[in-house]
This record gives C-alpha cells, structure tokens and sequence, in this order.
C-alpha cells in the first residue's frame, strides 16, 4: 500500500529524523508505528545514521502490530526485522538474525539486558507506548536505563503520557534524556514541582502539582516532544477507521472450517449446528468472536484472542474512555468478566459517561440510536463483534462521530482472520445492505463447496 502522510505526520517523521531524542505523543489510531517506521527506514537505508534498532512494545503490538505495518508500506520495502517472542530459544534466536529492527516485548527487556548473554549494542530504541515506563521502580525500566547511555537514539511513543497525573512523566523522560530535563532523581522532581496531597499524619498517599507546575513541566520538555491531538491537525470531527487483525490458532481454524463445510460442529462435547445459511453466518461471527452457543443455547468456548486485542486497545488509551460495541449476549459477559466496563442502557448511565465517570461502555448497537449523544465522554470506539447492519454501524459509530465532539474519532473493529468477519468488513466498506450481503456471502461459500463435492 502506498504511503500518503498527512502534514502532522510528515511534521512527525521530520521531527524523529532531526531529535535523536524524541517523544512522540499522538493520539491512538494517528500512525505513530508507521511515523517511526518510515523515520528508522531513512536512518537506517538511507542516511545511514543507525545500524541497528530495538523496537519495545506490548507483547501482541510486538508480535503483530509492527510486523504487519513493515510489511503493509510499500515505501519500507527492504527494511528487515526479527521478532524476540516466545520462549528463551525463539527469543535468542530472532535477536541472533542480522536485520535492521528487533522487535522485543517490554516483559523480556529484564532478560535481554542482564540475562540472555547477548550484547546491547543497539544504537537506536524506540519504546512503543512509553507510559508502560511510567514506573522508577519497576524491572523494565532499571534494566533499560543500565544500557541508556551507549544508546544514540531514542523515541518514546505514546497517546497519553501521564494518564494518572504529572509524576507519570519523570521516570519517562528521566529514560529518554538521563534526567537533563526533569531531574535526576524523583525526590527532587517530585519537591520542585509537587505538594502533598492525600496524607495521613506524616504518611504521604498522593501529591498535586504546584501552582504553574504544569506548564513548567511542558516548558522543560518542549524542546523534544511533539504532543498533538488529533484535533490539532485534523479537522474537525475528523474519522479515522482502523483494522485490527487477530489469528486464531491452527485448532481453533479447524473447528472454524468444520462449522462452515458441515454446517455442525461438536465443541467440548457440546452440538453446534446450523439449519440454514443464515443461521451458520451468526455462528460463524460467534466463533470468530470466540465462543458459540448451542442447540441447548448453553455457551462453548474457542478462544480469547479478540479479548486480548481489546486489552490492548485498552491500554494503548492509556486512561482515555473506551466504548465497546458488542453484538452477542455471551460477547457482553465475556467482556464484563474480564474489564470493569459498564453497560449504557439507562439515561443515568449515559450522563455518567458523558460526565466523564465511565473509563470503560459497553453498548448494543441496536440501542445505539438516532438522537444518543455519546461524544461528550469519548472519542474511542471499539467494535468488538461486527454487524452485517449497515444502518446499525452508522448509528452506533455516529454516536461519537457527530457535531460537538472536540477529539478526533478513532474507531477500531476486532477482525478475526480467515473467517467471515473480513466478508462483513468489505460488506460494510462497499455499503452493502444488511443481511443480503450476508446470506448472499454464505451461501456462495457453501455453493462452491456443494460443485466441488
């Protein structure tokens, strides 16, 4: 696909290749990855500034994200990579391959920098959402800042640097500069530009900024940071749709496969089955969802890999509300089971959400309707189960996409790959009708297997 930056990217891009210290803080959606990308491709093939670079990330964005950009972009044709997941071995052995980028997960910086037995003889590091560095205390960041000085370039990218407040910026810029900008010690930060808060007797629970605090904080850090919202080069409202693509496992295919040829399927002793090419769509999209009901209406089990996508997603926000879109009832308990989200169903729990009191909705699209203002709270949007529904999409996504919201909005769908999700995402792109699209897009896949039979 051929890359066409908007000018705050361009703007971004130029900036990395001029700061060989740089924090990159851009809303969730606006391409930080590909910024990067296209700035390592220029230090590393063109200029030849950087021989090689560690990439740090959340483990899937890691194992995922970065590969599937590299391999997206036409203009990073020739950069070559190597992803360090995986057990001790597979690890060792993708850091041992002679490529440009590393890829490494944040849990397994411990381990390159004081375990593996390899050197750290990268010049260059980017730190994919840096607030996951927030922490002075923590593991990862001790063992990054032994190595930090023999690194000469460095790039943190996050959306939300300080999602609980100012002291979340220290040990992240005390990583990319060594302390030039906010001090060298938290003690010193933490009495310049903080009072005590939250206390009991001499103990200490939290702090607030001092007067003016805030704006001498940014007025330190200008000098390396970009921070922009989408609204900042973006018009308003501005929508940005992003795709993300989750793999199920080679068994979980299998079962996936065998519901779409035979229309039945036993899973954990309980019976699957599908009387018509209506029926088999719906639970086609349950599997991909992860799990199906059946003949019992009782719930079987696949897999948790759009749950595992959407804890990133989550994360990525970093403390931004998130509204989740959800189709199936059992998608709804699965999510509630693992996120302290909250259902709009009520007029009291929209006005909580709209006052800013809900971190985490969950919404049906079919209450999504004409006339719901959600802007007010968010401008994230998650589409955890597709809808064959044109008209429900655009209501549900136009609920955060309207007049009055001041964010870019970024909606994110969950596509599980190989299954019937993409046939609805392309239905959707094209504008197709609702269920005509779906039975049209089933019944085609079980024509052609019926001729080849």
């Amino acid at each position: 696909m051929k890359y066409e930056p908007h000018d705050y990217q361009k703007h971004s891009i130029d900036y990395l290749l001029s700061h060989p210290i740089a924090a990159l803080f851009l809303d969730c959606g606006l391409g930080k990855s590909v910024i990067a990308l296209t700035a390592i491709f220029d230090l590393t093939l063109d200029s030849f500034l950087i021989r090689k670079v560690l990439v740090i990330a959340p483990l899937r964005v890691a194992r995922d994200t970065w590969p599937a950009e590299i391999e997206k972009w036409e203009h990073l044709c020739g950069l070559t990579y190597a992803v360090a997941v995986g057990s001790e071995q597979e690890r060792k052995a993708a850091l041992l391959q002679k490529v440009q980028v590393h890829l490494i997960n944040r849990e397994n910086v411990e381990w390159l920098v004081t375990k593996s037995g390899l050197p750290f003889d990268y010049d260059m590091v980017v730190v994919d959402e840096l607030s996951s560095f927030k922490s002075h205390q923590a593991k990862r960041f001790k063992s990054l800042m032994k190595v930090r000085p023999s690194v000469k370039r460095i790039v943190g990218l996050t959306g939300t640097p300080s999602s609980n407040g100012l002291m979340d910026l220290w040990a992240e810029f005390r990583l990319l500069d060594m302390g030039q900008r906010l001090g060298r010690f938290i003690g010193n930060y933490r009495s310049t530009f903080f009072v005590p808060d939250k206390r009991n007797a001499q103990m200490v629970f939290s702090y607030k900024p001092k007067p003016g605090a805030e704006e001498a904080i940014y007025r330190l850090i200008s000098d390396i940071t970009i921070s922009m919202k989408g609204t900042d080069h973006l018009r308003l409202p501005e929508l940005i749709m992003n795709e993300v693509f989750v793999q199920m496992s080679a068994t979980e295919e299998k079962h996936y496969k065998t519901m779409k040829d035979d229309m039945v399927l036993s899973l954990k002793e309980k019976e699957i089955d599908a009387a018509n090419s209506a029926a088999l769509s719906g639970k086609l999209l349950q599997m991909a969802n992860g799990a199906v009901y059946d003949e019992d209406h009782g719930l079987a089990h696949l897999h948790d890999r759009k749950l595992d996508a959407l804890e990133d997603l989550i994360e990525a926000a970093n403390g931004k509300p998130v509204l989740i879109a959800y189709w199936f009832k059992h998608d709804l308990e699965r999510i509630l089971e693992r996120f302290p989200a909250e259902r709009l169903d009520s007029a009291d729990s929209i006005r909580r959400w709209n006052n800013g009191e809900i971190p985490i909705a969950v919404i049906h699209p079919a209450s999504a309707g004409h006339g719901l203002n959600l802007q007010a709270g968010g401008s994230t949007l998650v589409w955890f189960s597709l809808t064959w529904s044109l008209e429900l999409y655009q209501q549900t996504n136009a609920r955060l996409w309207r007049q009055g919201q001041k964010d870019t909005v970024i909606i994110h769908h969950i596509i599980a790959k190989d299954t019937i999700d993409e046939q609805v995402m392309k239905a959707l792109r094209l504008k197709d009708n609702i269920q005509a699209a779906l039975i049209a897009a089933v019944k085609a896949n079980l024509t052609e297997r019926r001729k080849n039979a």
